[in-house]
């Protein structure tokens, strides 16, 4: 997520969009269930999943075993002859579930990280069972006039702050959810519901098969010239070819080191039309998603799918989008344009003659980052040991910032041989949870880089969080060093911000617990963590060179920084591509259906301006776009410029205010990053900023207008 990365859906997305079997009440607590590890507490530290214990077999019983409990939970709620009260109702479905979501959450991340074909049927045949489920929750009168009495009289209840934020959060989603509808149009939105489930889910499973068929194969070495051995060590496969996987973006890495154009073009075109046309298309069912929403939209009296989704946003509406972005289009293209022509020049200079293209651009544009800054990646890359990175560098700076220490713990049992695991400690010892690190690619993990919970902190259930982050990193070949890039430790610096904002969790009820925030808010304290990365104070600490422990030097550390803002045009203008393309399609209406896949994208990004420059192309095409058609974020991807505008704001205060003290970071672990979903997002941040954000330190820091 260094803007590219994904948080992994949270147990409340999950029961968001769910459905549910006639067969649950089929199954009993029998002897079976009763000996099912899932459905066990743990007995290992803050109740982490015992992965040495858990059976792909486990899950199906235990999740159908965890909504029949849930159901029987909401029954009670609902057949209760008791006046409706905050404690017998919101804080009683606040307590419903917990076992389906103990199991959700350890399912979710295996399905995400570590799946197999038993996972991926069961995924695909819960989604319109935990729909229903969801439904038969949010869609139910008899249980929504209990939280509408209890929300009516919420004035004399004489409630705590959280558990006023609580009721307002229930009362909020159920009347977003469709509670005040007619029972003939709940039948049509259960029906919508059931359907978007179950094509989400199957537009995970097809992308992922589209980027695993889509890797490139090379039988000819001499066509990958230009990459380091360590490279093609990576690549290379037991019968002697070289198998290139493709990562979840549009660009590639190794765009930028291989030395052949056709090589490049067709390293590009893999992933650019990887399911576009092959057996892996994903067009229709993105259709009928886009589709779907606009009509569940009108259906719940809004236009567009973005003016239904947008109400709990810290943004507000679409036309702050649309305000917002035409903000930045113009810097970022300018931006884009003249960096256009200078790689362009250098492709010239070099021999090859015509146009730049997309596949050109990473390969000359290192050229040209070498000539004008004299940095090279391969330089820097051996400063870079990830471990090393991990615990002297992201690590290093949550104890400078926050107090909390690490300790590595190889006694949990993991998922995968490759998961490493620590322990957290506050400043005097307190100990404060688990977290998991999983860092490279793998055939059976879906593309980009996440953070979430196996446990979630709450004072109601008296837990600590149990956390991992998951990367998709070049794996080294064995016996080598797991060297990564600059970009690499970026990316681990912001996931491992989505981790802190989870540790730093101080609420009571786990519904708005930790991250479990708006969408345009959870990226910020993950981008604000990125700062820190080249903080020289960090950098010194964890930039150290994997043989000799130099740590890097200045000149080096100065080349990077001057580097910081080369190619920024680029990076914002396919990052503003991928958020227009995201708006675009959610803010059509059931009277404008798109028939061309590829037309409509082309058309909206034209419409702004984005395909201005030839070479530049979106960070993801539709056809690929997970986020928004097989995660959370329709109508939300805006949330990473949103939140970067955030990260530079508050990082500028810091500046401000001495920089990197425990002061500091205390003070905003104090007032935002502890605070869930316990507060008024701007008038959480204006309080501890002391005005409302600004957008110049973002188009400062990217190196767009100084």
């Amino acid at each position: 997520m260094k803007n590219t990365g994904l948080i992994i859906l949270s147990i409340a997305l999950v029961l968001g969009g769910c459905k549910e079997k006639n067969d649950v009440k089929d199954i009993s607590m029998s002897v079976e269930l009763q000996n099912n590890q899932l459905l066990k507490q743990s007995d290992l530290p803050y109740f982490a999943p015992d992965f040495s214990k858990i059976k792909n077999e486990d899950f199906k019983p235990a999740i159908y075993e965890g909504i029949r409990l849930k159901k029987e939970n909401i029954a009670q709620i609902v057949n209760q002859k008791d006046e409706p009260t905050f404690e017998n109702t919101i804080v009683a479905m606040e307590k419903s579930g917990e076992i389906l979501s103990r199991v959700m959450n350890v399912f979710g991340a295996l399905t995400g990280a570590n799946t197999n074909d038993t996972l991926q049927a069961l995924e695909e045949e819960l989604a319109p069972v935990l729909s229903e489920m969801s439904d038969d929750i949010y869609l139910n009168e008899q249980l929504f006039k209990r939280v509408s009495a209890v929300y009516n009289t919420k004035d004399k209840l004489n409630l705590d702050n959280e558990s006023a934020k609580l009721l307002s959060e229930y009362y909020t989603d159920f009347v977003i959810a469709g509670a005040n509808l007619g029972d003939d149009k709940k039948t049509q939105l259960k029906d919508i519901n059931s359907q978007l489930a179950t094509l989400t889910t199957k537009f995970g499973k097809v992308l992922l098969d589209a980027t695993n068929d889509g890797a490139l194969i090379i039988k000819d070495k001499n066509k990958l010239k230009g990459l380091s051995e360590a490279d093609l060590s990576s690549v290379k496969t037991d019968d002697g070819n070289y198998k290139i996987p493709l990562q979840n973006t549009t660009q590639q890495p190794l765009l930028s080191s291989m030395a052949d154009r056709e090589t490049r073009k067709s390293l590009f075109e893999k992933s650019w039309l990887r399911a576009d046309g092959t057996k892996n298309d994903t067009k229709a069912i993105l259709l009928k998603i886009a589709e779907l929403r606009a009509k569940k939209a009108k259906l719940l009296g809004f236009n567009t799918y973005a003016d239904w989704s947008l109400q709990k946003s810290m943004i507000k509406n679409k036309e702050n989008i649309r305000s917002f972005f035409d903000e930045l289009i113009p810097a970022a293209v300018a931006k884009a344009t003249s960096e256009s022509e200078l790689i362009e020049a250098m492709m010239h200079k070099q021999g090859q003659k015509g146009q730049l293209e997309p596949w050109d651009w990473n390969y000359y544009g290192e050229m040209v980052r070498k000539e004008k800054y004299d940095l090279n990646e391969e330089e820097i890359k051996p400063y870079f040991e990830l471990t090393t990175v991990l615990e002297e560098g992201v690590f290093y700076a949550a104890t400078k910032l926050y107090g909390i220490t690490f300790k590595k713990r190889t006694d949990i049992p993991v998922y995968n041989k490759e998961v490493v695991v620590y322990e957290l400690f506050e400043e005097d010892g307190t100990p404060l949870g688990l977290f998991y690190g999983d860092f490279f690619a793998r055939s059976n993990k879906r593309g980009g880089a996440w953070m979430s919970n196996f446990v979630e902190q709450s004072e109601l259930y008296g837990t600590k969080p149990v956390i991992y982050n998951v990367c998709n990193f070049s794996k080294p070949a064995d016996g080598k060093p797991a060297l990564v890039t600059f970009d690499d430790v970026i990316t681990m610096f912001h996931e491992f911000g989505h981790a802190l904002h989870g540790f730093f969790a101080n609420q009571k009820y786990p519904t708005l617990s930790g991250t479990n925030v708006a969408r345009d808010f959870v990226e910020f304290p993950s981008q604000f963590n990125e700062n820190w990365a080249t903080y020289p104070e960090i950098l010194n600490n964890y930039a150290k060179h994997y043989k000799t422990g130099e740590v890097i030097p200045a000149t080096l550390l100065k080349k990077i920084k001057d580097a910081a803002t080369f190619n920024q045009g680029y990076a914002f203008t396919e990052l503003l591509g991928a958020a227009n393309l995201d708006y675009a399609w959610h803010t059509i209406t059931v009277d404008t259906p798109i028939k061309d896949v590829n037309t409509f994208e082309n058309e909206s990004l034209n419409r702004f301006g984005l395909d201005k420059v030839h070479a530049v192309k979106t960070r993801y095409r539709s056809t690929y776009f997970s986020h928004i058609f097989g995660g959370g974020y329709a109508a939300g991807y805006y949330a990473y410029l949103w939140t970067e505008m955030l990260d530079h704001d508050a990082y500028q205060w810091f500046v401000e205010n001495g920089g990197l003290t425990r002061a500091n970071g205390q003070r905003i672990r104090d007032m935002v990053f502890s605070r869930g979903n316990t507060q008024d997002y701007d008038a959480m941040y204006k309080a501890w900023r002391g005005k409302d954000p600004s957008v110049q330190p973002l188009i400062v820091a990217r190196g767009l207008k100084k």
